[in-house]
């Protein structure tokens, strides 16, 4: 439904021989209108320019788009699981990395702590030349210095090197700053490297496609 204007009412009682932009431009209104129409306008033509890319850098985008989403995805349903499963997530993604030497003997491993703020013990390598720390935390507020100093202090109990603390949260940056300053080698993973570390080693994730991109073989068109 349209209703015509007072402004209307008043242009047309002047009986105007022909109505066009020209005409128009006589009333604010207008300009304001066609300036608005003229500012977005130019708005979509650049973001349409902005996401103007080739073939591979448009699936690049889309990739790294789908690769975000599923990352959430992931550190959502593990604040959801118990603290038992989310210790056993750790074992597995640690093993898939390289850790543990099997999943047989990380899970052993794991099994004998749970004192002085350690959560498990896993084989540096699968010789068992060495041994990592880990502590585990399923939190949501941000871990800072004094938990990651605790940490550092029960490796110090066991007279161990390495450790090893995630959380599905984040790191304070003094915590951060604290494990660059110390002898102790502690590495602190937060919820987002968890996450694109269980995708790159397909811990909880299943594959859905694959596409293969090619190119010619520029060697195979050489006559000699």
């Amino acid at each position: 439904m349209f209703r015509i204007s007072e402004r209307g009412l008043q242009v047309l009682q002047k009986n105007p021989t022909e109505l066009n932009n020209k005409f128009l431009r006589q009333f604010p209104e207008f300009v304001e209108f066609t300036r608005g129409t003229r500012v977005q306008t130019k708005k979509e033509d650049e973001l349409e320019e902005d996401n103007v890319g080739t073939p591979f850098e448009t699936l690049e985008v889309a990739y790294q788009s789908l690769r975000k989403t599923l990352a959430q995805d992931l550190l959502d349903r593990i604040k959801i699981c118990s603290p038992k499963f989310f210790e056993t997530l750790v074992v597995d993604l640690l093993v898939a990395i390289g850790y543990g030497g099997s999943r047989k003997d990380a899970g052993q491993a794991v099994g004998r702590s749970g004192d002085d703020g350690i959560d498990g013990i896993i084989k540096e390598d699968k010789l068992g030349l060495d041994v990592v720390y880990i502590q585990a935390k399923r939190w949501e507020a941000t871990v800072g210095r004094p938990t990651v100093q605790e940490f550092a202090g029960s490796l110090e109990g066991h007279r161990a090197r390495k450790g090893v603390l995630i959380t599905t949260s984040r790191f304070s940056q003094d915590a951060k700053e604290y494990v660059g300053r110390i002898e102790k080698k502690i590495v602190l993973i937060d919820g987002e490297l968890l996450t694109q570390l269980m995708i790159d080693h397909r811990i909880g994730v299943t594959e859905v496609n694959s596409y293969v991109v090619s190119r010619v073989d520029s060697d195979y068109f050489e006559e000699g």
